[in-house]
């Protein structure tokens, strides 16, 4: 021990201090990746959807089987003439709703004879 330093244990007071901000960092960044992930496969669901409509399928089914079974609550798709539209919520990463809905579009020319 240093005699008249004044700072012992310092270190582990920032330490402290510091880490409710870290695991929010932590938390802010994984719900970044989870809402960036549902954008990409709401883009792989439209598509998907799309080719199904365009060859007479049923494009709700080609979205959900494009999907995670976590992204599929709250799936909506509409057929726009040659196109798709498909809406996915975010799952929020702290509880067990949904922060928003990303949507995604994409049209194949028709294929049905």
């Amino acid at each position: 021990m240093r005699a008249g330093s004044g700072e012992d244990g310092q270190a582990s007071v920032e330490l402290v201090a510091l880490l409710p901000l870290v695991a929010l960092m932590g938390a802010l960044l994984w719900q970044a990746i989870v809402a960036g992930q549902a954008l990409w496969l709401s883009a792989a669901a439209a598509r998907s959807a799309a080719r199904a409509a365009a060859v007479g399928g049923d494009a709700r089914a080609a979205a959900r089987g494009a999907l995670p079974p976590r992204l599929e609550e709250g799936l909506r798709v509409r057929t726009m003439g040659a196109g798709v539209r498909v809406a996915v919520r975010v799952p929020s990463v702290l509880t067990s709703g949904s922060l928003t809905t990303v949507e995604s579009r994409a049209a194949f020319p028709s294929q049905a004879p």
